[in-house]
C-alpha cells in the first residue's frame, strides 16, 4: 500500500509512522509527504529519510478547489492508496474528500465528537474534563466528523496543559500507526458511521 502523509508543523506523528515502518509495525511505503507550509520541520524529517516532499502553498492558487486538484494530480501520479493527515492544518475541500472516499484518515487529540477543531487540547483542558484522549477517524465532509477507527482514553489528573499535550502526543504516536496497520491488513469494515475491526 502506498501512503501520503499530510503535515503542517513539527511532524512528530510523521516520525511515528516512519519509525513504525522501520520496526515492521506497518508495511506501507511512504511515497510522499505533502505540506501547506514550506517551513514545516516535518519536511526535514522526510528528507532525512529520503522520502519525497511536496509543498502546496494555498496562496499561489486561485481557489481551494484548484489547490486540491493539484494535490490530487500529484497523489494519482504517486499511486496513493491512503492519505494520512498527521497534523495537517488546512481544511480539505469536498472535491478532495470525494476523490479519496474512505481513504483519508486523521488523528485528533480528543475523544470525538467532543472538542472538534484545531484547539482541542486547550479547550478540553480549560473545560475541566476528567478524561480525554485521542481519536483516529476516517475523514468525511464534516469537520472531525468521520467514522471512528480507534480511540484511547487518558485521565487528565493534575496535569498541566504542557504535560497533557505530551501525554496525548505519545498516544497519537502509537494509535496512528496502529490504524494504518489495520487498514493494510484489510481488517476494517465501514457500515454507516460504524467501523468494525475484523
Amino acid at each position: 500500500m502506498n501512503i501520503a502523509v499530510f503535515v503542517s508543523g513539527n511532524g512528530s506523528n510523521l516520525q511515528a509512522i516512519i519509525d513504525a515502518k522501520k520496526n515492521n509495525i506497518i508495511t506501507s511505503d511512504i511515497k510522499v509527504v505533502v505540506s501547506n507550509n514550506a517551513n514545516a520541520f516535518a519536511l526535514e524529517r522526510a528528507k532525512k529519510e529520503g522520502i519525497k516532499t511536496v509543498v502546496f502553498d494555498g496562496k499561489v492558487f486561485h481557489s481551494q478547489e484548484e489547490h486540491d486538484l493539484s494535490i490530487i494530480s500529484q497523489l494519482k501520479e504517486e499511486g496513493i492508496d491512503l492519505v494520512v493527515l498527521a497534523g495537517y492544518m488546512r481544511i480539505l475541500t469536498d472535491l478532495f474528500i470525494g476523490a479519496y472516499t474512505d481513504k483519508i484518515i486523521n488523528v485528533h487529540p480528543s475523544l470525538l465528537p467532543s472538542f472538534k477543531g484545531a484547539k482541542a487540547i486547550k479547550e478540553s483542558f480549560e473545560y475541566g474534563v476528567k478524561t480525554t484522549g485521542v481519536t483516529v477517524h476516517f475523514v468525511d465532509k464534516e469537520l472531525d466528523g468521520g467514522p471512528i477507527i480507534l480511540q484511547k482514553t487518558l485521565d487528565v489528573e493534575d496535569s498541566s496543559i504542557e504535560q497533557l499535550e505530551e501525554r496525548i502526543h505519545k498516544i497519537e504516536h502509537a494509535l496512528l500507526p496502529q490504524a494504518i496497520a489495520l487498514i493494510e491488513q484489510k481488517r476494517i469494515s465501514i457500515t454507516g458511521r460504524k467501523v468494525k475491526i475484523i
